[in-house]
């Protein structure tokens, strides 16, 4: 699936509750923006049995009480077996997932810092970051932008 199709298919799939399918596509621009930054259309996710995501926690090297969650996101599923997240633990998997619906993931995880995107097969120790709050500073530029571009009523001056 390209990046509209998996828009369409994330909008498709969104509750049909009036809001949710018009604020999906309010971000899309931003959400088709992230993917385009990234190699692949689809990456692994571990997930638990109940298809809960799999937040691992980093610490700082040097200040170890900085701590951040992330999610990884691989390339392959040969990769998720790689390093030090084996999937030793057999309630874990890891499913295939649009890379759409992955940054739209963060949106809805209140605790995530970031996603680490593993772009190269093979390689699970250089990935591309993408933080949380960027994903979110985006969307509210963009819903700006939209806000500045819509008309202004002509309200005459002598309205009073």
């Amino acid at each position: 699936m390209d990046l509209d199709q998996q828009i369409q298919a994330l909008i498709k799939g969104a509750p049909q509750d009036g809001n949710t399918p018009h604020l999906i596509e309010s971000i899309a621009p931003v959400l088709k923006l992230l993917a385009q930054r990234l190699r692949h259309l689809e990456y692994y996710v571990m997930q638990t049995l109940e298809n809960d995501w799999v937040m691992f926690t980093l610490s700082h090297r040097t200040q170890t009480e900085t701590e951040k969650n992330v999610i990884y996101a691989f390339p392959t599923l040969k990769d998720v077996s790689a390093g030090s997240f084996s999937r030793s633990d057999p309630n874990l998997i890891a499913l295939p997932v649009p890379v759409v619906d992955v940054l739209f993931q963060m949106l809805a995880m209140n605790n995530i810092y970031s996603t680490i995107f593993f772009e190269t097969p093979g390689n699970v120790t250089i990935g591309t970051e993408v933080q949380r709050s960027e994903l979110e500073q985006l969307i509210h530029q963009s819903w700006q932008n939209l806000v500045d571009a819509a008309p202004q009523p002509n309200i005459p001056s002598d309205i009073a």
